[in-house]
């Protein structure tokens, strides 16, 4: 069960990790975006995406202080949700169903996240539970 978690955390922490270093290599197309969408500041709320979700799954893919992690990506996760993809206001139906894909993926990554919450800590094979493995 600890291989299958760890695998579970890189699969998960991997991809907010990749996500949010792609906040900082397409910040240019990202911020564009964001400020379509009405975003204040796009250009502020896209690099604070990108590093929310880079400690995020870093924290997780590392079991390194993952309460804080978790908190980060639900942080992440609940303004992206409600203003990137706000599906019911979108008029054109292909960028409605693109935005409803989206947001409904990023409800079920963040009921993942908030169950992630209630696993006991030092995880298995994390860098806090490291003298137990480490031989």
């Amino acid at each position: 069960m600890a291989a299958t978690f760890l695998l579970g955390r890189l699969v998960f922490g991997g991809f907010f990790l990749y996500n949010g270093l792609n906040h900082f290599i397409s910040h240019a197309m990202l911020t564009h975006i964001a400020a379509s969408k009405g975003v204040p500041m796009a250009d502020l709320a896209v690099l604070i995406a990108g590093l929310l979700i880079t400690f995020g799954g870093a924290s997780i893919i590392l079991g390194w202080r993952p309460e804080l992690g978790l908190v980060a990506i639900v942080l992440f996760l609940l303004p992206v949700s409600f203003l990137m993809h706000n599906f019911w206001a979108e008029p054109n139906g292909a960028a409605r169903t693109d935005d409803l894909v989206n947001f409904t993926k990023n409800m079920a990554l963040l009921g993942g996240t908030l169950m992630m919450v209630a696993i006991p800590q030092p995880w298995p094979y994390s860098i806090s539970a490291r003298r137990r493995w480490v031989v």
